[in-house]
């Protein structure tokens, strides 16, 4: 898609190669008082009108920029050699072992925003935050973040991008891990997702169910005893400071039956037949989204999910079923933005210039720093396994 003009008027076009008022002034030393006040007329006249007519066109050409917030895609890029995001499943022993230190890692790094906390409670704790649905505006940390951004809004999956990217990035950093954030594909599991490979209870997995004998019911689960995040320390509930250790209640029956239906190939690709940013944003998120928290509850079924990490792989799949979106038009659907900018607001002023704010965790950008994943910000794509 072609970049923003930038119109304007070309000094050389518009001066003659003799000064103009010297030309006036000499043609009124030749004629009679009547005529030069009839040029003037004449002059101001005409200038009026060109004038007028250079500010309806400069006018007209502003609005045609002003309404391309939703399709301005940029010129150059500086994503040359994009890395590939790989499923879970896909990863070598060494790999999953790697990526799994690197997350407890996250545990032994010291919060970024200043709180007697590890920078891995700071997710959880951003996350809560500028996800939750309340329409009010409060102080956090210097920034003013409106609770109801990173849900039931048209920032649903382009705030959850920028989010996996900064986790992705604090692995690397922080704790020196060498690949790249991983994606759990559910739609390979979707008959029965308790027996994904990704609940292995040893170092290539993240654990199994919580054991009911062991600690207090958290939303219909308890503690994980088993895996690499063992008995895993979680300080707040949502917004409360609640320290308990890491539930999962796999659910099960109809219900398991129900949300894993949710997942089915052909109900994504359904979804990914949807040409409306809006309705497939808004449809990804009331389906699939909340299908995996409702089938593992527990910490899971809270906005301080990313306590559990298989939270971020969840994400980083429903992020490459984005990319599948708008790859599958690109010139159509990869610069498709559109939607309310509240949760189950009603209006439909989203734009790639809102800004995506995080908290402390990163400097806050603009949806449209994000929305390629080959741009200047991001340079990534995805396996389509």
């Amino acid at each position: 898609m072609p970049s923003k003009q930038k119109y304007t008027l070309i000094p050389s076009q518009l001066e003659n190669t003799v000064d103009p008022n010297e030309q006036v002034s000499q043609t009124f030393r030749r004629r009679p008082r009547f005529e030069n006040a009839t040029l003037v007329t004449v002059l101001l006249v005409a200038s009026t009108v060109v004038g007028f007519l250079v500010g309806v066109l400069w006018q007209s050409q502003s609005l045609f920029v002003s309404k391309s917030p939703t399709t301005a895609e940029p010129a150059v890029t500086s994503c040359k050699h994009p890395v590939v995001r790989r499923e879970w499943r896909s990863l070598s022993v060494d790999q999953k072992r790697d990526y799994s230190r690197a997350v407890n890692c996250l545990r032994e790094t010291p919060s970024r925003l200043g709180l007697n906390q590890s920078l891995y409670d700071d997710f959880p704790y951003v996350h809560s935050r500028i996800g939750e649905y309340c329409k009010t505006i409060v102080p956090f940390y210097h920034h003013y973040l409106t609770h109801r951004q990173a849900h039931g809004a048209a920032a649903f999956l382009a705030w959850h991008r920028i989010f996996v990217q900064t986790y992705e990035n604090a692995l690397r950093e922080q704790c020196q891990y060498q690949g790249w954030i991983t994606y759990w594909n559910w739609a390979l599991d979707w008959n029965d997702i308790r027996k994904s490979p990704v609940w292995s209870n040893d170092d290539t997995g993240f654990g199994t169910d919580g054991d009911p004998a062991v600690g207090e019911e958290i939303l219909k689960g308890h503690c994980v005893v088993d895996g690499p995040f063992a008995n895993l320390s979680v300080l707040y509930l949502d917004e409360k400071d609640r320290p308990h250790c890491l539930s999962r209640g796999f659910n099960s029956g109809k219900d398991l039956m129900k949300y894993g239906s949710m997942l089915q190939p052909s109900e994504l690709e359904k979804l990914l037949e949807d040409p409306n940013y809006r309705s497939f944003n808004l449809r990804l998120e009331n389906s699939a989204h909340i299908a995996i928290p409702r089938s593992i509850r527990g910490d899971f079924s809270m906005l301080t999910a990313p306590y559990d990490p298989v939270f971020l792989l969840h994400h980083t799949q429903l992020d490459r079923l984005w990319w599948l979106w708008q790859t599958a038009n690109e010139s159509e659907r990869k610069w498709q933005y559109e939607g309310s900018t509240g949760h189950n607001e009603t209006d439909n002023s989203a734009s790639l210039d809102d800004t995506l704010p995080l908290g402390g965790l990163a400097p806050d950008v603009k949806v449209s720093d994000i929305i390629d994943t080959q741009g200047n910000l991001l340079c990534y794509r995805y396996s389509v396994s």
